[in-house]
């Protein structure tokens, strides 16, 4: 069973890694947003790409406050609560079966 637990450690921490990094290219999502871009600049594209949909969605659920978008922030601290909890979740689980 050391076999399982230790493939559950081991996506435990490629997940946290993936959500810490989605978590960078939110952050610079923000920052490209205040500064004025290349639209056409492959990096740009590739961080709007893959930050718009879930802030899209966000957004179809919380109004905008005075103008300022906090959907960045909500998704965010949702990741932070989902990160926690399928990393606890696997790595207790990878205790469990040791």
């Amino acid at each position: 069973m050391f076999i399982i637990a230790n493939l559950l450690i081991t996506i435990a921490k490629i997940i946290d890694i993936a959500v810490t990094l989605y978590i960078f290219a939110i952050i610079a999502r923000v920052i490209i947003s205040w500064i004025q871009y290349d639209p056409y600049n492959s990096v740009v594209r590739f961080i709007v790409e893959i930050t718009e949909p879930p802030l899209a969605k966000i957004r179809q659920l919380v109004p905008t406050f005075g103008g300022l978008d906090i959907s960045p922030m909500i998704l965010i601290f949702v990741l932070y609560i989902l990160e926690g909890f399928v990393v606890s979740t696997l790595n207790d689980l990878a205790l469990a079966l040791k």
